[in-house]
């Protein structure tokens, strides 16, 4: 005997039932009147501003942002006014989120690199199968090396050897596989970092903030 599949308890009568059938237009994903907008961006702007804060927009854009951007440019990106972007951006630098340099058209902000590498790697040790991608990657360095008979993607493009675009191809991805393997070996040794520190019960600053807040 299978068990059934379970459903509402109560389902709705004849009388309850819309006289008729729905079509895609009744139903949509965005709590905005999306009758009110011409471009998508436009609305993609509205229930972003309606989900968050103007501090939030600026430090997702920030987060997002790899080389140097004006003032102005964040603000329209952020959807806030120039005041505000640069207020929050005066913030995420002292907080050492963002970066700023001095150039001919005045401030130009971006993320804090050092910073950025610094969390990818914390959120990569905490990621499943971290074991497996350390193993996997080592195993297509060792193929690279052993296929083109040299240690490093560098040593191949200095060497006297003409490569042909499939093999410039190769170069690339090797050189991504072993910057890839450098990440993932950082992120393990973060790892066993906090599992030793777990082990030997020495207080870490989450588990001291932790212990504050019960006291």
């Amino acid at each position: 005997m299978t068990d059934e599949p379970e459903g509402p308890d109560e389902y709705p009568t004849g009388d309850e039932l819309p006289d008729e059938d729905l079509s895609p237009e009744d139903i949509t994903p965005f709590s905005t009147d999306t009758t009110e907008f011409d471009d998508i961006n436009d609305l993609a702007t509205t229930e972003w501003k309606k989900s968050t804060t103007a501090d939030e927009r600026v430090r997702t854009v920030v987060k997002r942002t790899a080389s140097p951007k004006t003032v102005r440019e964040i603000a329209e990106t952020a959807a806030v006014s120039e005041t505000k972007a640069r207020n929050a951006l005066k913030s995420l630098v002292e907080e050492g989120v963002a970066r700023v340099e001095q150039t001919e058209s005045g401030a130009a902000y971006q993320r804090d690199p050092d910073r950025y590498l610094i969390e990818q790697i914390h959120e990569l040790s905490m990621t499943d199968g971290l074991v497996d991608r350390i193993q996997a990657a080592k195993a297509e360095v060792a193929e690279y090396r052993e296929q083109y008979d040299t240690d490093s993607p560098e040593e191949l493009l200095v060497s006297d050897r003409s490569l042909t675009d499939e093999e410039l191809t190769d170069v690339s991805h090797w050189r991504t596989t072993v910057r890839d393997l450098e990440y993932l070996r950082a992120a393990y040794r973060i790892r066993q970092a906090k599992e030793n520190t777990a082990s030997s019960g020495v207080p870490t600053r989450d588990s001291d903030s932790s212990h504050a807040s019960t006291q």
